[in-house]
């Protein structure tokens, strides 16, 4: 489920309803959201970019946040407009709890975005080695390669992530 756009058919009022709700995902209300999901909010509700409530709450850190999500039923795996899912941006950001509560509710270790990225190749570009080993022991592929070519070696080798490529050289090698 989208979130509104303007149309003539909502007011404003509405429109600053829907910004609220993002931005108590954002910033980790799980008081307000919890309240919100109780009374049939949908915990798949999207943003005009395709954000999903838990793709806000897992990129910015909110651990409690996405588990409340996760609890009412949203989907570890729904995409944002751009193919990123909630793994990916926890990876991105660094955040190894995050990682596990997404993967203990069904995320995909292996859901790449349309170029064909997976977390463990975001882990490995910006030098995440306590992911990457974590991801590799839960099932990630360190063999697999994003639509260039490009495995999770090569791709923390063309960041200049040394910890990490040597990490994947040794576990690879």
């Amino acid at each position: 489920m989208q979130a509104p756009k303007p149309t003539p058919e909502l007011d404003d009022a509405t429109l600053a309803f829907a910004e609220q709700v993002f931005d108590c995902a954002r910033k980790g209300d799980s008081d307000r959201l919890g309240e919100l999901l109780a009374q049939g909010l949908p915990a798949n509700l999207r943003n005009h970019a395709g954000d999903s409530l838990l793709m806000l709450a897992s990129y910015h850190g909110h651990v409690d946040t996405v588990r409340l999500l996760l609890q009412h039923g949203a989907d570890p795996q729904l995409r944002n407009a751009r193919g990123q899912t909630p793994l990916a941006g926890a990876a991105f950001k660094g955040d190894l709890p995050m990682i596990r509560l997404l993967l203990e509710h069904g995320a995909d270790v292996e859901g790449a975005s349309p170029d064909g990225r997976t977390a463990l190749m975001i882990a490995a570009m910006f030098n995440r080695s306590e992911i990457v080993e974590f991801l590799i022991a839960q099932g990630a592929d360190p063999h697999a390669c994003d639509a260039g070519g490009a495995t999770a070696l090569a791709a923390a080798a063309m960041m200049g992530a040394t910890d990490t490529q040597a990490l994947l050289a040794r576990l690879t090698g």
